[in-house]
């Protein structure tokens, strides 16, 4: 039987590298790529949103905070009744507790000066070098008094640190004497964002690997129908060749040797028209096999007489010298077309593989028997030779006779198995249900 040097032999697969199968590959590739760019198109974007959003919120949030204190402590400084600026309030309130940088400042005119007289410093917290040197506290009174309100300006304090500074002008009649100063650092509120920003971006790198792996395994999800489809295409391809072959070289002898044949011309041109019948039944249970597996058409269950249909199929083959019939009445339920392929692919491959030995053909209620009586199968082969595209040694065939033999026997409920006959030799079974009596 097919399989009988399986133990040197390796199974031959079909391959996955055919052109089909490559653009197919290719597709899956670029479908990953394309839904990974896509991906992390979108999440570039709304990180970008985030991140603008959150430096906006953030110098948002510091301007609020050094407004407030500064309106807040500018409502607490006042003037005597000599006109002096008292500051006894501002330094006791909280919110001058909390502040990075504080500091008053009071208009002072120098002799001689004409115009705008100077700012000079009042009181300072923690020390005069946290607030801006002399040229930066000109600026800030400048726009104090061009704006005549509170306002908000970033200048280096005396170490050089970038400040964001909220001024709240004092007046003194209709004139602003004096304004508080009000500084916040704004590393702390930098470096949480540069966090964010980093979290962010890694998030975003993790998200399109994610997304990458998920589109690379939908695409293959998705292209699994297209693979199995270009399978069943090869499958089909090489099991319609092995059908086919045995039919046609038996017609070719019979055209070649219709002249010289006992009956002459007419008899071969009979013999002729006999097997292009059985031709043609057989690629109609080709198609038949092939809708099947593809789900299109469903299993022909009419019920047959089991042991006729083996008869006939053994008395179509080329030579049927050598098989002995043995039958019992039986009726089954089942697809006439393919019974009799897996009936056929048994005997065949008997007749090929038993060492030209009687073959034995048997039908009873359990189902159809073929021993020969060659070498037998290794019992550690016998499960595998039943898979499809697995070539034994030496053997001209493409390995899918008792694969479709079984495949048609799991169709009806049944089963084919391969055991060693008493006495030697291998015994194919081919196992069917009994007839359901309703």
């Amino acid at each position: 039987m097919i399989g009988r040097r399986a133990r040197s032999e390796r199974p031959k697969r079909s391959s996955s590298t055919t052109p089909a199968v490559a653009r197919l590959h290719r597709a899956r590739w670029l479908t990953t790529l394309l839904f990974a760019a896509t991906t992390a198109a979108c999440l570039v974007v709304l990180a970008a949103v985030a991140v603008h959003t959150d430096a906006q919120s953030r110098t948002h949030r510091v301007d609020d905070d050094v407004t407030h204190r500064a309106d807040g402590l500018a409502r607490t400084i006042y003037y005597d009744d000599q006109g002096r600026l008292r500051l006894d309030g501002m330094t006791d309130d909280s919110l001058a507790d909390g502040a990075d940088a504080l500091g008053v400042v009071q208009a002072q005119a120098q002799p001689g000066q004409t115009g705008t007289p100077a700012p000079a410093v009042r009181y300072a917290k923690p020390s005069t070098a946290a607030l801006p040197d002399q040229s930066g506290l000109n600026d800030i009174w400048q726009t104090l008094q061009h704006d005549q309100e509170t306002v908000l300006v970033t200048a280096p304090d005396g170490d050089g640190t970038r400040y964001r500074w909220a001024a709240t002008p004092i007046f003194q009649g209709d004139k602003i004497d004096a304004a508080v100063l009000v500084g916040s650092d704004p590393a702390r509120s930098q470096a949480d964002h540069r966090k964010l920003t980093e979290w962010l971006a890694a998030g975003c790198a993790a998200l399109v690997l994610v997304a990458a792996a998920v589109g690379h395994l939908l695409s293959g999800r998705s292209m699994r129908p297209a693979l199995r489809g270009l399978e069943q295409q090869e499958q089909f391809l090489a099991e319609a060749a092995h059908e086919l072959r045995t039919p046609l070289t038996a017609l070719r002898l019979v055209v070649e040797n219709g002249g010289s044949a006992e009956g002459g011309a007419p008899a071969a041109l009979d013999e002729a028209v006999r097997r292009v019948d059985r031709m043609g039944r057989l690629v109609t249970g080709l198609l038949a096999r092939a809708r099947i597996e593809a789900g299109v058409q469903e299993v022909e269950h009419t019920p047959l007489r089991l042991d006729q249909l083996v008869e006939q199929t053994v008395a179509e083959l080329p030579d049927p010298t050598g098989i002995t019939v043995d039958t019992e009445p039986v009726v089954v339920d089942g697809d006439p077309e393919l019974l009799s392929q897996a009936v056929r692919n048994l005997v065949e491959n008997a007749v090929r593989h038993g060492g030209g030995t009687p073959v034995e053909v048997a039908v009873t209620a359990a189902g159809v028997t073929v021993r020969d009586h060659g070498p037998g199968v290794p019992a550690e082969d016998r499960g595998r030779i039943f898979e499809r595209q697995v070539t034994g040694a030496g053997s001209s065939g493409t390995g899918t006779g008792l694969a479709i033999a079984r495949w048609v026997a799991e169709l009806h409920g049944g089963t084919a198995q391969l055991t060693d006959a008493p006495g030697g030799g291998a015994l194919a079974e081919l196992l069917l249900p009994p007839r359901s009596s309703g």
